[in-house]
């Protein structure tokens, strides 16, 4: 086992981590990073040894994911994940609230009989890989993205636009039938405008079906007067004729200093 010196420095290095780290010996669990710690809500690793049995015990016995049913007689965790393609190391595993997470895991074993497990959060982009491949992402009806996919992405969103040192605008469009419009019509009309909205932006922003008769337009910008122009534009597309059935309201919103998307879609909300 390392000395007292070598524990604290390993200690301080992962801590520093947003992934879960925890450093095992053969199969115990000897070190666990702040991040393990916070998402097992657990103070040290004596508590965590009172409270948790078998490690593999964390991992839920979801057939879409690897668990202890998929390992052979005999056979350790580690070796057992490690036989599965690299995109295959996914497992779930849950938080004290019952709060499912997936996780890629990749697993170093440069020392004999020590094992470095590094575990990555991957929720959000799995949950858009499967509503993309389930045809789940987009609302059929209108062809903008589905509302349900985009509060899956907001996150991730939020986090390209901070990388970026960009702000976010945020545009509800509220669409009306004019009077003596059909049903049919409107549903056409609909669709046409939805395609002329979505023909005038950029491919990075993101078209949502908020509800029945409300729409999200979220963009990135770099300053107030680029969430004007946004406006501008979509205000001009409603002169074309294939779409005089309907009548639109526009409220345009731009991100404040660290405020989050969800606050900024509940401030335009209200």
């Amino acid at each position: 086992m390392p000395d007292a010196v070598d524990i604290a420095l390993v200690q301080k290095i992962i801590d520093n981590q947003k992934d879960l780290i925890v450093l095992f010996c053969d199969d115990e669990v000897i070190i666990s990073n702040k991040a393990f710690n916070t998402f097992y809500n657990i103070s040290s690793y004596d508590q965590y040894r009172e409270s948790f049995g078998p490690f593999v015990n964390h991992f839920v016995p979801h057939p879409s994911y690897f668990n202890k049913d998929k390992m052979l007689e005999g056979e350790s965790w580690f070796d057992a994940i490690n036989r599965l393609p690299e995109l295959e190391r996914i497992v779930s595993m849950m938080t004290p609230s019952f709060e499912p997470h997936a996780f890629s895991v990749a697993i170093d074993k440069s020392a004999k009989n020590y094992y470095i497990v590094t575990f990555s959060d991957i929720t959000q982009s799995l949950i858009k890989r499967i509503m993309i491949e389930n045809n789940a992402d987009m609302d059929t009806q209108s062809g903008a993205y589905a509302k349900e996919y985009f509060l899956h992405v907001a996150q991730s969103y939020e986090d390209v636009a901070a990388f970026n040192e960009k702000i976010l605008g945020l545009i509800l469009i509220c669409i009306d039938p004019k009077e003596g419009s059909n049903d049919s019509a409107n549903m056409q009309s609909l669709s046409t405008l939805i395609g002329h909205f979505k023909e005038s932006i950029r491919q990075e922003d993101m078209l949502i079906r908020w509800s029945d008769t409300s729409f999200l337009l979220i963009y990135f910008v770099d300053n107030e007067s680029d969430t004007k122009q946004m406006l501008h534009k979509l205000q001009n597309i409603l002169h074309q004729k294939d779409i005089e059935d309907l009548h639109c309201r526009f409220r345009l919103n731009m991100q404040e200093k660290d405020e989050s998307v969800t606050a900024l879609i509940r401030r335009i909300s209200a």
